[in-house]
């Protein structure tokens, strides 16, 4: 396993080398002995190093000129720098692959831990501000199952990919008044009128056509450590002194949801310990608890069983999809809302912990 990832590195060297023009087109690069002495291995781990670069239409062998940086490269600059970049990212893959593998983890974990990074990532990304025939734009709240949908969008939407960037609700609608987002996600809990999203949206965007489409309804609830050590079951709980709480931002739909409760519950959010502490998605809170840092959260139920976390569920709350008229009608989103309500797009939302598909791919014109 060792030679194994000492190949990879070594390719990675040397491909990194070429992007940069360190090495350029017909240089001649290191012999194997030379190589074998740098990297202290054995030929056999050079010489698959450099079939994995040949492979990749990098090098080139010549008798008695050894072997070269190939000569196609400066060809279509632009098009082979992007593909040596991706090469370059899925060795560096397979490296961290091989390592999570030899470490024990099994592939599911390794996708887990993934996808719960690049959350981190996309809520603090600044959404595109320019629109692409080949991109959607989604910005707005939260949410797991969309994470694994953005990985096959382009199968569902032929060719179209998904750019998720996670602001909040507010923000995502924010972004879709600013013609910054083609698809804002929102959870927003509207006290005065007993629904969701749609008396937000009439407040941000007045007076333009409008589609909602529902994409999930999603059971939200307290998220504590394995076995609830402090038995906390109820927001009333989160006031104890022996409670640390850990809080989602401002303009998110959770902590809409929670700040209007708090306050028909009368209980004053000074009272809570960790109420100021605030974190970007569910599963940010998640792993706090995990952690140690907090004793619960408010979040997903599928937030909390992806970190091993008991859950006490508190409400169900229905998540939408909020564009304009003129954005329904593209053929990427006609597929998307045709997916969302087949028999397949309504088992894809179920298999998720706390996700419901009743009212899935619903549409309203507001």
């Amino acid at each position: 396993m060792e030679e194994t990832r000492l190949y990879h590195q070594i390719a990675d060297s040397i491909r990194d080398a070429i992007l940069t023009g360190q090495y350029k087109p017909g240089d001649r690069l290191p012999s194997i002995r030379r190589l074998c002495e740098q990297w202290k291995c054995t030929p056999g781990t050079v010489q698959r190093a450099y079939q994995e670069l040949a492979r990749e239409g990098l090098l080139v062998s010549r008798a008695g000129r050894g072997t070269q940086v190939a000569g196609e490269v400066p060809k279509e600059q632009g098009r082979v720098r992007g593909a040596l970049r991706i090469a370059q990212l899925v060795n560096r893959s397979e490296a961290f692959l091989l390592e999570a593998l030899t470490a024990g983890y099994d592939l599911s974990e390794i996708q887990q831990a993934v996808d719960m990074a690049m959350d981190r990532w996309r809520s603090l990304s600044r959404v595109a501000e320019t629109a692409s025939p080949a991109v959607l734009r989604f910005a707005g709240s939260h949410d797991m199952a969309l994470n694994e949908l953005a990985r096959s969008f382009d199968q569902i939407a032929q060719g179209v990919t998904l750019q998720l960037t996670y602001l909040g609700s507010l923000g995502g609608l924010i972004a879709l008044a600013e013609g910054k987002a083609d698809l804002a996600g929102c959870h927003l809990w509207d006290a005065e009128t007993g629904t969701y999203n749609v008396p937000f949206i009439h407040r941000l965007l007045p007076g333009e056509a409008l589609r909602v489409v529902t994409f999930a309804h999603r059971r939200q609830g307290l998220m504590v450590m394995p076995g609830n050590p402090l038995n906390i079951r109820s927001l009333q709980d989160l006031a104890r002194p022996v409670v640390r709480f850990v809080n989602r931002q401002p303009g998110s739909g959770t902590r809409v949801w929670l700040d209007a409760t708090l306050t028909r519950l009368g209980i004053d959010p000074r009272r809570i310990q960790g109420y100021a502490d605030e974190r970007l998605t569910h599963s940010d809170t998640a792993r706090a608890v995990a952690d140690g840092i907090a004793d619960a959260g408010l979040g997903l139920e599928n937030a909390a069983r992806a970190y091993g976390l008991d859950f006490i569920p508190l409400l169900r709350e229905r998540y939408d999809l909020v564009m304009r008229a003129g954005t329904a009608g593209q053929p990427a989103v006609q597929r998307l809302v045709a997916w969302l309500s087949s028999p397949e797009g309504r088992q894809f939302i179920d298999r998720h912990p706390g996700y419901e598909s009743t009212e899935t791919g619903n549409s309203v014109d507001i």
